[in-house]
Parts: structure tokens; C-alpha cells; sequence
């Protein structure tokens, strides 16, 4: 990633290139919201969402097992989970913009490398080894989801976190908005791309999209910190003495030792990561899942256009009152969001209601996840290593994911359904919501002795 590498002093030198920020006509902090949750979509491909639909068609392309390619799957995608907290690290070194950049051009190339494997497998290097397939589609998801998964979307989610403070989250709800509509209305888009030019002219379709034509707009209107260019977050916003008395005044900044060591950022990462598994597993089998019930492949796919609607409904109101209340709230409600949806697949086939509970659930989730992801962070732990603790939170997420479609996968093989995964993944996610209880604002604690302290002399 010889982009990254870029000497300190140029997050500063290119701030205000190729124009300066301060003389947009309004404050451009809200343009980058706009940017970063274009960012995010871009990401798509590396997702699960955007394999879930080249599965069936690389099982068929390659020749190996569903197990097979799951396991491929899982190993690429632990992997690049423990490069993440590095490439945090180097957010916070370098800024959002040169690694935006960076993850985009790599994200493009694997995405050429992926629509042409089967060609470089059998006819260039003439494998007949399923055990060389598995590993050269180990490195090709390990990299996918590296740079697609991993580094744009906490590069793109960061840098839009960093231009707002007292706003954050009623600012973040415009992209968080656009974010869930795209994410859980891609699987759908991408099928259509897949019919109109083939499984291979998919990929490279996106290939040129996230590997040309978007990292040209991460040079010219990504920005790194607002500070890099003579800015500050919020703009000239002055919130009203009422407004500005709120619980969430960032009293600390905490660096990566010091967050890890706290019981609440394992809370929030470890819900959001088993979020990742969950939904993983879900979307990577979703034919699979909806076949055995019954249902047509065609009904499958059809599942995330409402849940899209209720994603949106979700982030447009968790966004407006995040602002004013403690996440933890929102935390349980995704808690129950996850459960209803978990049910749903463990009865789906037993009655319509099943397949409403799946809708309902992913929906919730899916809007709530983009809300906790985006303003936590921030919030509980500061914006100094903001780099450093995303990236580790994204690891935990990342690895997770990696998980749920050979859990998945095993449940098949070993019981004949789905079920047994599923069961895993319920009292995984009841046991979390559970303990969201006590995952409390770290500020808001210290804060507190403080006063208890200052009361005391």
C-alpha cells in the first residue's frame, strides 16, 4: 500500500487541494457526509452482500463445495480482520483521504483479479488441486474483503465523524440514511447485474466504478481532519445553552489500550460483530436458506427490499435522538432486532410470520447498525485515536463476519438444516443485549467523579 506511506506533513499540504474547503459556499463538513457515505456503498462489493450473489455461480465456476468455498471465505476474511487494526492506525497517521485512495485502487484490482479467476486457474495455471482453488480464493477474499470490507468504510465512516462534534449524529442520519437504502437494496442491483452481463462482466462493472472512477473523486473531494484545513467541526455552529448541556462532553481521550480495557467497547464491538456473523451467514446462503423452506430464489432476494424501508425508518429516527440520549438505548433495541430476525430463520417455512420476523429484524438491525458503528466511537472515546479504535472495532466485526458462513455451512453438513446455526447465533445475541445493560458511556462515568470529586472539596 505504497500510497499510505505519504510523509506526515502532506495531510496539511494537500488539505486544501485541489480546492480549499473554507470557501465552499456552506460549511463542508455536510459535502462530506455526502463523500464518505458515498464511500461506504462503494464498499459493496467487498461486503457480504456483494459475494452472497457470486456464490452459486463460483461454486459452479470452480468446482469445489459449498464447505469449500465457505472456508475460503472464512480464512481470507480472519486474516484481513488482524490487517485492520494496522490500517486504523494508519488512518490516524495519514488521514482519510490517501487511504480511501489506496483501498480503492486495491479493491478495483482484485475485483479484476475475481472476474477472470476461473480463467487464470484452469487455463493459465491449469489447476486441478482443489486445494490450490481454496487457497488462491483465500488471497483473493482475503484481499476483497481487506480493502472493500475493511479500510473504505472505516476510512470513509471516520473522516465523516471527524467534521462533526455536538451534531454528529443528526449530521452522520443523512448518510446513514443513503447507506442502509444502498446496502440493503444492493443484493438486488447486483443480481441485475449478474443477469444483464454475466457473473464475470459484474465484477468487472464494479471494477471500474470502485477502481477508476471513484478514487478520482476521493482526490478531489475527500478530506482528511477539518483542522488540516484551517476548519473546525460543526462549522459555525453554536448549539443553544439548553442544547450544549448534555450528557456526552468527551472530558478524555482515550488511546487503543485504554478503550480496550473498558467493558463497554467490547459490548458495542462484539454486538456489532455478531451482527456480522448473522448477517453474513444470512446473506452468503440466502438461497440455500429460502430454498429448503420452500421458497422460490426469486422471493429470496425480494426479502431486502422492505427490510430496506424499515432500515431507513430505523436510521432516520435512531440518527435524530442519538444526539440526546445514551447509545446503550439504541444498543437493545438492536439486541431485539437481532433476535426477532434469528427466529425468523429458525421457523421460516412454518409460517409466513417467519419470513415478516426475518424482514422486521434485518431491516431494524441493518438501520441501527450504521448509527452505533458510526457515532460510538467518537463519543465513548474521542477523536485523537479514533483510527486506532475503529480499526480495532472493525478487526472484531471483520473476523466475525468470517465466521457466520462456515457456521452456517457446518449446521448443513453436519444436522441437514440451518437450524443448529442459527440457534448459535440467538443466544449469542440474547446474552449480548443482556449485558448492554452496563455498557455505559465511559465519558459520562468520569465525568461524574469529577463532580463527585470537585463536590468533595
Amino acid at each position: 500500500m505504497p500510497v499510505i506511506f505519504a510523509p506526515r506533513m502532506a495531510r496539511r499540504q494537500w488539505g486544501n487541494f485541489p480546492f480549499h474547503p473554507g470557501k465552499w459556499p456552506f460549511f463542508y463538513g455536510w459535502m462530506i457526509i455526502l463523500w464518505s457515505g458515498i464511500g461506504i456503498v462503494m464498499s459493496v462489493p467487498g461486503q457480504t452482500m456483494g459475494v452472497s450473489v457470486f456464490t452459486d455461480p463460483l461454486l459452479g465456476a470452480l468446482g469445489i463445495s459449498r464447505d469449500e468455498l465457505s472456508l475460503a471465505y472464512m480464512l481470507g476474511t480472519i486474516v484481513s480482520s488482524f490487517l485492520l487494526a494496522w490500517a486504523g492506525k494508519m488512518y490516524d497517521r495519514h488521514g482519510a483521504r490517501p487511504v480511501a485512495f489506496t483501498a480503492a485502487i486495491g479493491l478495483g484490482l482484485v475485483l479484476v483479479f475475481l472476474s477472470q479467476v476461473d480463467t487464470f486457474l484452469f487455463q493459465w495455471l491449469k489447476v486441478e488441486s482443489p486445494l490450490i482453488i481454496i487457497s488462491v480464493m483465500c488471497m483473493a477474499f482475503l484481499s476483497l474483503r481487506f480493502f472493500g470490507q475493511g479500510v473504505l468504510t472505516m476510512s470513509s465512516r471516520n473522516m465523516m465523524v471527524e467534521w462533526f462534534d455536538k451534531r454528529r449524529g443528526f449530521a452522520s442520519g443523512f448518510s446513514n440514511v443513503f447507506v442502509s437504502l444502498a446496502f440493503s437494496s444492493s443484493p438486488v442491483f447486483l443480481y441485475f447485474l449478474v443477469e444483464s452481463f454475466t457473473w464475470k462482466g459484474a465484477w468487472l462493472v464494479m471494477a471500474i466504478v470502485a477502481g477508476i472512477i471513484f478514487p478520482i473523486i476521493v482526490i478531489v473531494f475527500f478530506r482528511n481532519k477539518p483542522e488540516d484545513s484551517g476548519l473546525i467541526p460543526d462549522g459555525n455552529y453554536m448549539p443553544s445553552e439548553k442544547k450544549n448541556k448534555n450528557l456526552f462532553l468527551v472530558i478524555k481521550q482515550f488511546n487503543l489500550d485504554e478503550a480496550r480495557g473498558n467493558y463497554a467497547f467490547w459490548i458495542f464491538a462484539l454486538m456489532l460483530g455478531m451482527q456480522g456473523l448473522y448477517m453474513t451467514a444470512f446473506t452468503f446462503h440466502i438461497i440455500s436458506i429460502f430454498d429448503m423452506a420452500g421458497y422460490s430464489e426469486e422471493v429470496a432476494i425480494k426479502i431486502f427490499q422492505p427490510s430496506a424501508i424499515i432500515a431507513v425508518t430505523a436510521t432516520l429516527i435512531a440518527s435524530s435522538v442519538s444526539d440526546h440520549i445514551q447509545l446503550k438505548y439504541l444498543l437493545y433495541l438492536k439486541g431485539i432486532g437481532g433476535c426477532i430476525a434469528i427466529l425468523g430463520v429458525i421457523f421460516l417455512g412454518q409460517g409466513e410470520i417467519a419470513y415478516y420476523m426475518i424482514i422486521v429484524g434485518n431491516g431494524l438491525m441493518g438501520g441501527l447498525f450504521s448509527v452505533l458503528a458510526t457515532v460510538t466511537w467518537p463519543r465513548y472515546y474521542g477523536r485523537d485515536h479514533l483510527g486506532a479504535i475503529s480499526g480495532q472495532a472493525m478487526m472484531i466485526m471483520v473476523f466475525s463476519s468470517a465466521l457466520g458462513p462456515i457456521l452456517f455451512s457446518s449446521s448443513l453438513t453436519l444436522f441437514g438444516s440451518y437450524t443448529a446455526g442459527a440457534l448459535v447465533c440467538f443466544v449469542i445475541y440474547g446474552g449480548l443485549t443482556l449485558g448492554a445493560i452496563w455498557a455505559n458511556n465511559p465519558q459520562i462515568i468520569l465525568r461524574r467523579k469529577l463532580e463527585d470529586l470537585n463536590s468533595g472539596l
